[in-house]
């Protein structure tokens, strides 16, 4: 299934949502006409009518549509799939800033001039590929993770709020009041949890998930990893805090990750960088359709479909779209591997690294011919 708004298959969705497929989880969200809820494809509630239903590619584009979020199945848990990977690296660009709070101060203006675009360009490249206005994709951020919060931490409403990126308890107040005509007080769900030290939250990917290569290329560059745990401290003139951040594997499809800060307006860029130190927006699924098309790459991600690239904690606004993809270690740079690099867009990174981690260079991949991919594939 094409992931782009404008490309989305409204029967093939409701297809999944029937057999509540969990390969469509993050991929798009359903809408409910009769009750105004959106939800995930895998929601344990009963399942509406096709004619009740529509289905969009976002939760922005939900909310933007009118839609609140489900309380159930909690659109804030989906995987963040990324589907704009393939289709747009401006709007893969932007969705990092935004999130990182780059609207939280600025306007669509200033966010388009930071990736060197015009401003109706990257709305229309927004409404294109997500189904809603930049505008939009950040009021629904704050909000999914003002939700995140209130399930799953003890902050107060006042820090709830400056954590999610609101500008004021007030404002915060009034937007959960208008989608879901209730204070979020309301939606707090109380249990005990043991004292701890920092916000704790998991972040989620879809398995699999190759976590000894992942720690091991972290620990080889340099970063501070201990067993299974990944830890690093903040730094105010990058940060906009100091304290650290801790992420070690939870539950399957979760990364919990335990973040202390001096300033709470720097969680949401916080949980950004980690989420691309850790690539957990990666497609695993798509990267493999993809790659499995070269005779030699094939059976390399047969064997090992969880691995990730290791992303950098800073990254430049300004990235060149023919390379957003590539690790600067991963390059594919040879001119005789051009044509063959070239068929494994978006993933070329990833053919690199499945490469490397099967101790093949680019020229043992030149000297195999289809011939030999095949008996290498048997043996």
């Amino acid at each position: 299934m094409e992931t782009p708004a404008e490309t989305l298959d409204q029967e093939a969705c409701y297809r999944a949502v029937l057999t509540r497929d969990a390969r469509f989880d993050g991929r798009f969200f359903g809408c409910v006409k009769t009750t105004g809820i959106y939800c995930r494809p895998v929601c344990p509630a009963r399942t509406p009518k096709r004619e009740n239903m529509i289905f969009v590619v976002t939760a922005a584009a939900a909310e933007e549509a009118g839609f609140r979020a489900c309380l159930r199945c909690r659109p804030e848990t989906a995987p963040d799939m990324g589907a704009w990977r393939g289709t747009s690296n401006t709007v893969s660009r932007a969705l990092s800033l935004i999130e990182a709070g780059a609207l939280d101060e600025a306007d669509v203006d200033a966010l388009a001039a930071r990736l060197g675009v015009g401003e109706r360009q990257l709305r229309r490249l927004f409404r294109q590929h997500l189904g809603a206005a930049p505008v939009s994709v950040a009021q629904t951020r704050r909000v999914l993770l003002a939700k995140a919060l209130l399930h799953e931490t003890d902050l107060s409403m006042a820090q709830v709020a400056l954590a999610a990126g609101f500008g004021s308890v007030r404002r915060f107040n009034e937007t959960f009041q208008a989608l879901y005509a209730r204070a979020p007080s309301e939606l707090r769900r109380r249990k005990e949890r043991p004292a701890s030290e920092g916000v704790r939250l998991s972040l989620t990917y879809r398995p699999p998930y190759d976590w000894d290569a992942m720690f091991a290329a972290l620990n080889a560059r340099g970063d501070r990893v201990e067993g299974r745990r990944w830890s690093r401290d903040l730094a105010r003139d990058i940060d906009g805090a100091e304290g650290f951040v801790k992420a070690t594997p939870g539950a399957a499809g979760r990364l919990d990750v335990c973040v202390e800060a001096s300033d709470l307006k720097a969680l949401p860029g916080v949980l950004a960088r980690v989420r691309r130190v850790f690539d957990l927006s990666a497609d695993p699924d798509a990267i493999g359709r993809d790659l499995s098309a070269d005779p030699v790459l094939g059976p390399l991600v047969d064997a090992r479909p969880g691995l990730r690239l290791p992303g950098d904690w800073i990254v430049p606004d300004q990235v060149r779209d023919d390379n957003v993809w590539d690790a600067p270690s991963d390059r594919l740079t040879d001119a005789t591997l051009t044509t063959r690099a070239e068929q494994w867009r978006p993933w070329r990174a990833y053919g690199a690294l499945h490469l490397r981690m099967a101790g093949l260079t680019a020229t043992d991949l030149m000297e195999m011919n289809d011939g030999d991919a095949r008996l290498w594939r048997a043996a």
